[in-house]
């Protein structure tokens, strides 16, 4: 099996149309349906009205590895997930149609969101809270924390630990002391930095973030089930301005906004987030205990040094990340994205980020991927909300 993705993506569909003559579909998975006419070719890798699924063999997959990803993410505490290469759904299982909250992997959103304000010149990421007028209730903020700049706000990198909202116990009992690090100096996943950032965009843009994510992201790459009603705020009440604003989504709507990612903010032949966006805001920025941060999203590659050892994927990717197991992952080099959700209303399980390093190299694996390291079996666990 050869990992290069230019392989001759036709040659999948000619395959999946075989396997349907056939009857061939792989074991436990929804029938292979072929591509419409138009809906995916080398020029344009994206779903139409539904995605498009294939049996994983025909895109060099093996069934069986695939099929032990699936039941590894089961046996987890997954309740829905997909698979999917080339822009075609290789697995899927639970009710991938299903709405749940997204916790913290909504912040990739906002990030993607004010990379679309940066590009018509809405939003400077340079621009300091002082120059925004960003203050915020008793204690209010030092003229120190004022000079935090969004773009510091965005690597999670203010050095403001004024109290705020929607944090976990973990988050609230790892925050440093107020004035302990100036601006820019210190990571910290810091729900103030990122609560602050969306009162910041509609500001600045005069939308609502739920609206603003339906016309600038969710209808532009033909999302099915987002609603502006699936957000809401989550008040401070006098602790802090800034509320949070929880997102429900499907897994197979965060997998088009992953796929939108793969490819460089591009969707068919519209430009969504600015490519150069794209590239810097998925660079890593700090170092982390699995990898590094960069603008909301999580990546396999520190910031500087060699990878930690609790680093697992050594491929180069990058991920939105959620409590209690809700993941989108982008292997650029695979052409692969990797969807996980874990809808707390159906299980009392968890998964943490080491599971979701074991489900990708399964998936990545069952692909033939030679350069992946071992097994991952070691405990990952960074509090986020």
């Amino acid at each position: 099996m050869t990992n290069d993705i230019t392989k001759p993506l036709a040659n999948a569909v000619a395959l999946t149309a075989l396997a349907l003559s056939l009857g061939a579909c792989a074991p436990g998975q929804p029938p292979a349906v072929a591509p419409a006419p138009g809906d995916y070719s080398a020029q344009s890798p994206f779903p139409g009205v539904e995605w498009a699924r294939v049996d994983p063999a025909t895109l060099g997959f093996s069934p069986q590895g695939i099929d032990q990803a699936v039941a590894y993410a089961k046996r987890a505490g997954s309740t829905s997930g997909m698979i999917v290469q080339h822009g075609l759904v290789v697995a899927e299982w639970g009710d991938v149609s299903r709405r749940s909250n997204l916790y913290s992997a909504r912040k990739s959103f906002m990030s993607a969101l004010i990379g679309i304000a940066v590009g018509r010149g809405q939003i400077h990421p340079d621009e300091t809270l002082e120059q925004l007028g960003i203050d915020d209730n008793e204690p209010s903020l030092t003229p120190t924390e004022k000079q935090a700049s969004v773009r510091m706000l965005l690597e999670a990198r203010s050095g403001v630990y004024h109290p705020t909202v929607y944090e976990t116990a973990g988050m609230e009992a790892s925050k440093p002391p107020r004035g302990s690090h100036d601006p820019g100096t210190f990571w910290y996943y810091n729900n103030w930095d990122f609560n602050t950032l969306g009162a910041i965009y509609e500001k600045a843009t005069g939308q609502h973030i739920f609206e603003a994510l339906q016309t600038e992201i969710a209808d532009p790459i033909g999302m099915q089930d987002y609603r502006p009603s699936d957000g809401h705020y989550v008040s401070g009440g006098l602790a802090t301005r800034y509320p949070a604003y929880p997102i429900d989504m499907s897994a197979r709507d965060l997998a088009r906004f992953a796929l939108l990612y793969l490819h460089n903010g591009r969707w068919r032949d519209r430009q969504i987030v600015p490519a150069s966006w794209v590239a810097e805001s998925t660079h890593s920025y700090s170092n982390t205990p699995t990898g590094g941060y960069a603008y909301m999203w999580w990546t396999s590659t520190p910031a500087s040094g060699p990878p930690g050892p609790k680093v697992a994927l050594l491929r180069a990717a990058y991920w939105a990340d959620g409590n209690h197991g809700q993941y989108a992952v982008i292997v650029p080099s695979l052409d692969l994205v990797v969807v996980n959700r874990v809808d707390v209303r159906l299980t009392s399980k968890s998964m943490h980020q080491s599971n979701m390093e074991k489900l990708v190299w399964l998936a990545e694996s069952a692909e033939g991927a030679t350069d992946i390291g071992p097994e991952p079996t070691h405990e990952t666990h960074i509090p986020k909300d």
